[in-house]
């Protein structure tokens, strides 16, 4: 979202004469309040975006209050790495019973249809298999630990 895009929906927004209004976006969150005579508006981004310029206000009744940016993302190499995900909500398990090892450890070389882990849902102990060939680079949950639909649990180097 470019400055005079933002500009305008400022503009929009004092004439609509709505209170309150937020736009979240994939880089950039906007909240714009009126009230009282004049329009405030937090504009935070994820990640900067090289050559934007600052805005001025659009009129001098309205106030453009920068927010710090939430969290500056720290690069590194993770971006060349496979995400496996939990398929379902439920308990993450390593190993298949506690007394047998772990299905895989970091360093570990899989292949598709490999189980690499068991998650407990409604008693029923459902095996995760692999969707990738690779090796095991970082185990991202606890054993034992409950785990969300879509939540990363391992990542993989496919080369």
């Amino acid at each position: 979202m470019d400055i005079k895009e933002i500009q305008n929906l400022i503009k929009f927004v004092a004439k609509s004469g709505a209170s309150e209004v937020k736009l979240e976006m994939e880089d950039v969150k906007i909240t714009i309040r009126t009230g009282s005579g004049k329009t405030e508006t937090t504009i935070v981004q994820a990640a900067p975006i090289a050559n934007m310029p600052q805005a001025a206000p659009v009129a001098p009744t309205q106030v453009a209050t920068p927010v710090e940016p939430a969290a500056p993302k720290v690069e590194n190499d993770d971006s060349k790495y496979i995400t496996v995900k939990s398929p379902i909500i439920g308990t993450f398990y390593r190993k298949p019973s506690p007394d047998k090892p772990n299905f895989v450890e970091v360093g570990s070389d899989i292949s598709v249809g490999d189980t690499v882990c068991v998650i407990e849902a409604m008693k029923l102990f459902n095996e995760i298999e692999s969707e990738v060939s690779g090796k095991i680079v970082k185990v991202l949950v606890d054993d034992s630990s409950p785990v969300e639909f879509d939540q990363p649990l391992f990542l993989v180097d496919p080369s």
